[in-house]
């Protein structure tokens, strides 16, 4: 049953995550958190770093990572084929629709209109996440870190690559030591 559930947890996720990787987040945070409770909020938030810092795509990842602490090389796959094979059916047949009635009032009220609500969800799981934060590192470190990262990314135009790289030394480093 657990093959199962990592099956329709993923295959869910991402049949419902209009907008690519990010916007599957939220929706893999509720199945692997929440539904199935195969990882806690922390544990997750870890994997989410992990993931982040590494090449690929996120949602791909996130599956790796999930099955093969679930179900070992068996969940990876499984997990791997939930998270890629409705992307890869989805963009065959809707590309084809889209491309036919790329004009539409409707089409295009579609794609505009679920940005917001991608954006909600983005922006619900980071407020979960500084929770997260705010308890294991206080407040003050979590804000100063985040100033940093925002004036980085935003202001400097440091590629978020390095940001990553750059809190897991601080966090390997620094932190055990405070």
């Amino acid at each position: 049953m657990t093959l199962l559930h990592i099956f329709l947890g993923f295959l869910i996720s991402n049949l419902l995550g209009y907008g690519g990787g990010p916007a599957t987040i939220p929706l893999m945070y509720e199945e692997i958190v929440n539904h199935y409770k195969w990882l806690n909020d922390t544990e997750f938030s870890q994997m989410l770093a992990l993931g982040n810092a590494l090449p690929g795509p996120i949602a791909t990842n996130i599956a790796t990572y999930v099955g093969y602490d679930v179900y070992g090389w068996w969940g990876v796959l499984i997990a791997l084929f939930a998270t890629i094979f409705p992307s890869a059916f989805a963009l065959i047949l809707l590309l084809k629709i889209l491309h036919r009635h790329r004009q539409s009032l409707f089409v295009k009220g579609m794609t505009l209109l679920v940005q917001p609500v991608i954006a909600v969800m983005m922006l619900a799981l980071t407020w979960k996440m500084s929770a997260n934060s705010f308890s294991s590192i206080g407040i003050v470190q979590s804000l100063v870190i985040g100033l940093i990262a925002v004036l980085a990314l935003i202001k400097f135009k440091i590629h978020p690559a390095f940001m990553i790289c750059a809190a897991f030394i601080y966090g390997g480093l620094v932190l055990p030591h405070i």
